[in-house]
C-alpha cells in the first residue's frame, strides 16, 4: 500500500492542533513542577538541623536501636526495650520500659 502524494503541507484538523497545545501545557507544568519538587529539597537538605551533644553515654549493656529528637529532647530505643530521653546537653532526663504484649 502506498502513501497518499500530497501537494503542499499537510494541515493538521483543528482538534489535533489544540490537543497539541494541551500536551505542550501538560510537559511544561511536568517541568515546572520537577524545578520545584528539586528546589524544595534542596532547600530542606540545606537547612540547619538542630545541634546533637557530641556525646551520649547509654547504660552499661545497652545497645542502641533507634533514635529520634524533639526540639529539646533526644530519646534513644534500646535493644533491652527501653526508651531513654536525653536533654539537648546530653544528660538523661526521664527511661521508660516497653512491656511486651
Amino acid at each position: 500500500m502506498q502513501a497518499p502524494e500530497t501537494d503542499g503541507p499537510v494541515r493538521i484538523p483543528p482538534e489535533l492542533k489544540w490537543l497539541k497545545w494541551l500536551v505542550i501545557a501538560l510537559a511544561g507544568v511536568m517541568i515546572a513542577g520537577f524545578l520545584v519538587l528539586i528546589a524544595a529539597l534542596v532547600i530542606r537538605l540545606n537547612a540547619e538541623a538542630l545541634p546533637l551533644p557530641e556525646r551520649i553515654a547509654l547504660p552499661a549493656g545497652t545497645q542502641a536501636m533507634a533514635f529520634t529528637q524533639g526540639t529539646d529532647w533526644i530519646a534513644v530505643v534500646t535493644t533491652d526495650d527501653r526508651v531513654l530521653v536525653y536533654g539537648r546537653d546530653g544528660a538523661l532526663r526521664q527511661q521508660m520500659a516497653i512491656e511486651p504484649r
